[in-house]
C-alpha cells in the first residue's frame, strides 16, 4: 500500500475510534442473540409464517434452516428497477434448492432524479435516501432473518439500503444488481440536442426523440453518474458477487449471478463465517470506495452518501479525506460525462475489474479486506461468464480493451483523481475536474446572484447572460429545499461556454457531476439557509474559482465582507420549497439535516 493511502486510513481509523467500536459493540450485542425464530414468542413467529408453504415453516421452525430476508426497490416504472420484478421467485427458487426459505422482508421507494429534474419532486430526491434507511430497518425489523439481499441499484436507493443495512450490522448481507441498459443515441449526440433545444434550434418533438432514443429499454441509464458509480463503489466494496455491476439485465448469465448471490450468502450463514456487513464494511474498505470513486471520476454525489454510510457504521470521513485521497489515486477511466464512453463501453475495455486490478497493484486499494466472495478483493479483478449451466471467472487481459477509456496505473488520464476540494472565505465545496478542460481551471468574473434556479433559465431566455459571469445559486442545500440537483443548467451554461464566454457556477446544491464541462463549485457548505457566507455575495462581487490550487473566494476586501449581512430566503420562495408534491412531509428532515459534508444525514 502506499504510504500516503496509510496514513490516510489510520487518520480515519484513530477519528473514528469512539464511534466505530461503540458500533461493533452493538454488532456484536446482536450475534450474541438467539435465532428470530427460536426466540421470538410463538405468535409472532406464527405470524411471520403464516404465508408460507407447509414445507417452508417447517424449515424454518423445525429444522431451523436459513430464512434470507429480500428488501427490494422494485417498481414497474424505473427502467432500473423493472428487471427485479421476478427476482424474488428466482431467489426463492434458489433458496429452496438449497434447503433454505426467502421471503419479500420489504419494499422500499425509488425515485428517479431524470424524472424529477427541474421539478419539485426533486426536492424530495436527497431525502428518499434516508427515507429508504429506514423503509429497510422496517423491513427488517420483524427479525426473522438470518441475512439479507438488497435489490436496488440507483442514485438514492444503493446507499439507502447500505444505510439501513448497516443499522442491521450483524446480518450477512449482499447487494444484487439487475445491470444497464443497452446503448442508444450517445451521450455527445444527446447532449448536443439539448444545447439545442435550449437556443430555440429544435422544439419539443426532436428534444423527445432524442431523449427516448437515449433512454430506451430496461436497465440503468449508460451515463456514468450516480446510478453506475454505484455499482463500482459496490463492486469495491466486496458487497456484489464479482463482476456483476454492468451486465445487462436479460443476459443470458445475469439470472445465474442472481442466483450465485443466494448460494454465496446460504455458505456465509450455513458456515458460520464472521461476515456480518457491519464487520465488513471497515475503514479499509471505505478507503477502497472511495479510491474507486476517484479513479474512475465518479459521481460527486459519493462525497455526501459515502459520508453518510461510513457514518453509519461508525465511521467518519470528511471531504479533506477525499481530497487528500486524490493526490495518490490515479484517473483510470474516462466515461461520459468526463468522456466520450458508456459504461457498456467501459465494461468492454475492462470495467470495474480492471480498474480494481490496477488500484491494487499500484497500492491504492487494500486487498486483504473480507468481502462476500471467499478469494477476497482480489476476486473482484476477474470477469464472469457462463459455461455448462455454471458461472466461471477468468483473469483479464493485462493491457486494457480500449486506452482512451480505461488504462493501465501506469499511463492514467491524470496522476490523481477527478474530485477536488475548494477551500476560501466562501466556505467549502468540491469540484469534478475529470470533465473540465483545463484552459478552463481558473475562472474569474463578477458574480450574477439567482435564489432559484428558475432565475437562471429565464435570464438565459432574456439573452441577459452573453457574457462572463459566475452564477451563484444559492438557497438550494438540504435545510433550504432538500438540496434538489440542478441538472437543467448545464445546457444554458454550455452554450454560453460554447460560445468563449467564461462561465462557472458556484451554489449549496448538487449537480451530480453532470455540470460536464462547466467549472462548478457545488455543495458549497455551510448552506445559505445555514448563514453561509454564500448569503453574503452580492451582484457584481468577483468571484475567484481556482482548481488548480483548491481555492474558492470572493474578492472582497476584508472589512466589508465582515460587515455585510446574510441575505434571507424569500418568504414566497420559502413557502413554495415547503408545499405541495409532500414537500410538507419533509418538514422534520430540513429542520433536523446536517451539512452535505456531514453526509446531509437526517437521523442524527
Amino acid at each position: 500500500m502506499k504510504n500516503s493511502i496509510v496514513e490516510i486510513t489510520e487518520r480515519i481509523k484513530e477519528k473514528s475510534r469512539p464511534t466505530r467500536l461503540a458500533y461493533l459493540a452493538r454488532v456484536d450485542a446482536m450475534l450474541q442473540r438467539q435465532r428470530g425464530a427460536d426466540r421470538l414468542g410463538c405468535a409472532n413467529v406464527a405470524h411471520a409464517i403464516a404465508a408460507l408453504p407447509k414445507n417452508d415453516k417447517l424449515r424454518i421452525v423445525s429444522e431451523k434452516k436459513p430464512n434470507i430476508a429480500i428488501v427490494t426497490a422494485y417498481n414497474d416504472m424505473l427502467s432500473a428497477h423493472k428487471p427485479y420484478e421476478n427476482y424474488p421467485s428466482i431467489i426463492r427458487d434458489e433458496a429452496n434448492k438449497l434447503d433454505a426459505t426467502a421471503q419479500v422482508a420489504g419494499g422500499v421507494p425509488a425515485m428517479c432524479d431524470g424524472i424529477t429534474q427541474g421539478e419539485p419532486g426533486m426536492e424530495l430526491s436527497l431525502f428518499s435516501r434516508d427515507t429508504i434507511a429506514m423503509s429497510s430497518a422496517i423491513a427488517l425489523s420483524h427479525d426473522v432473518y438470518d441475512g439479507a439481499l438488497m435489490l436496488g441499484i440507483c442514485d438514492k436507493i444503493v446507499p439507502g439500503l447500505l444505510i439501513g443495512a448497516l443499522h442491521f450490522g450483524h446480518l450477512p448481507t449482499i447487494f444484487v444488481p439487475a445491470g444497464p441498459m443497452s446503448t442508444g443515441l450517445d451521450n455527445t449526440s444527446k447532449s448536443k440536442v439539448r444545447e439545442k433545444y435550449a437556443q430555440g434550434l429544435v422544439g419539443r418533438e426532436e428534444l423527445l426523440a432524442s431523449e427516448s432514443a437515449a433512454y430506451h429499454g430496461e436497465g440503468t441509464c449508460t451515463f456514468y453518474g450516480t446510478a453506475n458509480s454505484n455499482q463500482m463503489l459496490m463492486e469495491a466494496m466486496g458487497l456484489h458477487i464479482p463482476g456483476a455491476a454492468f451486465i445487462h439485465p436479460r443476459e443470458d448469465i445475469r439470472e445465474e449471478i442472481t442466483r450465485e448471490s443466494v448460494r454465496s450468502l446460504l455458505n456465509i450463514i450455513k458456515n458460520k463465517h464472521n461476515k456480518p456487513i457491519g464487520k465488513l464494511v471497515d475503514e479499509r474498505v471505505i478507503v477502497n470506495a472511495m479510491a474507486a470513486l476517484l479513479a474512475t471520476g465518479g459521481s460527486t454525489n459519493h462525497l455526501i452518501h459515502w459520508v453518510a454510510i461510513a457514518r453509519a457504521a461508525g465511521i467518519i470521513i470528511d471531504w479533506t479525506d477525499f481530497h487528500d485521497l486524490a493526490k495518490s489515486t490515479p484517473l483510470l477511466a474516462s466515461i461520459y460525462p468526463n468522456g466520450k464512453a458508456d459504461v457498456n463501453e467501459f465494461q468492454t475495455a475492462g470495467g470495474p475489474a480492471f480498474v480494481i486490478r490496477e488500484l491494487i497493484e499500484t497500492g491504492c486499494m487494500y486487498p486483504d479486506v473480507m468481502t462476500i466472495s471467499e478469494g477476497g478483493l482480489k476476486e473482484y479483478t476477474k470477469k464472469p461468464s457462463k459455461e455448462n449451466g455454471k458461472i466461471i471467472w477468468t483473469d483479464l487481459p493485462k493491457k486494457s480493451g480500449d486506452d482512451t477509456i480505461v488504462r493501465t496505473a501506469d499511463h492514467p488520464f491524470n496522476e490523481s483523481g477527478g474530485l477536488k476540494l475548494l477551500n476560501g472565505n466562501l466556505g467549502r465545496s468540491v469540484i469534478k475536474i475529470s470533465a473540465v478542460p483545463e484552459d478552463r481551471y481558473i475562472i474569474e468574473g463578477p458574480a450574477i446572484i439567482f435564489d432559484t434556479q428558475e432565475e437562471l433559465l429565464s435570464a438565459f431566455d432574456r439573452g441577459e447572460l452573453e457574457k462572463d459571469f459566475v452564477a451563484v445559486v444559492r438557497f438550494q442545500g438540504p435545510k433550504a429545499n432538500g438540496m434538489p440537483e440542478l441538472h437543467k443548467l448545464t445546457p444554458p451554461l454550455a452554450v454560453l461556454q460554447n460560445k468563449g464566454f467564461k462561465v462557472a457556477i458556484v451554489t449549496d446544491g448538487r449537480m451530480s457531476g453532470a455540470s460536464g464541462k462547466i467549472p462548478a463549485a457545488i455543495h458549497l457548505s455551510p448552506e445559505a439557509s445555514a448563514n453561509g457566507p454564500i448569503g453574503k455575495i452580492r451582484n457584481g462581487d468577483t468571484i475567484r474559482l481556482n482548481a488548480l490550487v483548491g481555492t474558492l473566494n470572493v474578492l472582497v476586501d476584508e472589512d466589508t465582507w465582515h460587515e455585510r449581512e446574510y441575505e434571507a430566503l424569500s418568504d414566497k420562495h420559502r413557502n413554495d420549497n415547503a408545499h405541495d408534491i409532500g414537500r410538507e412531509l419533509f418538514a422534520g428532515m430540513r429542520k433536523n439535516v446536517l451539512s452535505a459534508e456531514e453526509g446531509a444525514v437526517t437521523w442524527l
